[in-house]
């Protein structure tokens, strides 16, 4: 049986021309028994690309255009590439139609969420009151804030937890939920740090980086276990 094929969205340099990934995500995929494979941001293989693959990965990046969720930028938004922004979100649509498995990686749950109709905070500092520092200045492995699950989640069922301890490098954050979607983890000042949609084969976004922290902490490889598990059926 051929091992299933993942998707990864790439990052952008627009200065540079580039697009690229980092080793964490590939390293994650193949130890779950698949194979990665980067997708570059051109909208017009979407089709190809859905109709080739057995999963897909929003990876990470820089902040999410506000043009995409009806917002004007405030003065806490950072760098964008909305050429991305426009390829990902309309990639999430065209997935979800066909059920295709979808994991969403900190940008990646913002994208997911705003492709579903949903909106973001640009900038969770100057936007929520009381909120903890979620751009921590740490080791990409190491884990600072707690957060809780919804034991009788997906991410409940994966972690065999209520609580977890992750990383955190985050500046913008879910706020209003998109249709069909539901949150199923919060930091401890409320911020949603998961969310999933019922009803359809996998879809998990995540607000923290369990790639960088998988050689370390098993249940966070255990994500990306359940989600290549998901994409063989």
């Amino acid at each position: 049986m051929a091992a299933p094929k993942i998707g990864i969205t790439c990052g952008e340099d627009i200065k540079e021309g580039k697009v690229f990934i980092t080793n964490y995500y590939l390293r994650c995929v193949q130890r779950a028994g698949a194979t990665p494979l980067l997708i570059p941001s051109i909208e017009k293989n979407i089709n190809d690309y859905l109709s080739s693959l057995d999963g897909i990965i929003l990876s990470g990046g820089v902040d999410v255009d506000p043009f995409y969720f009806n917002q004007e930028p405030i003065i806490g938004m950072g760098e964008i590439t909305p050429g991305r922004d426009n390829f990902e979100i309309k990639l999430v649509q065209a997935a979800v139609i066909l059920d295709i498995p979808i994991l969403a990686i900190c940008r990646g749950v913002q994208v997911l969420n705003i492709a579903l109709g949903g909106n973001i905070y640009q900038d969770i500092l100057l936007q929520v009151p009381g909120v903890y520092q979620h751009s921590q200045n740490a080791p990409r492995w190491y884990p600072t804030h707690t957060i809780h699950i919804i034991r009788d989640s997906l991410l409940g069922h994966i972690f065999k937890s209520d609580t977890a301890k992750v990383n955190s490098f985050h500046h913008q954050a879910v706020s209003t939920l998109g249709e069909g979607v539901v949150s199923i983890a919060k930091s401890l000042d409320g911020i949603v740090e998961a969310i999933t949609m019922p009803g359809k084969e996998f879809v998990l976004g995540v607000q923290w980086h369990p790639e960088c922290m998988a050689d370390k902490f098993k249940e966070q490889q255990q994500i990306f276990n359940e989600f290549v598990r998901a994409c063989t059926t």
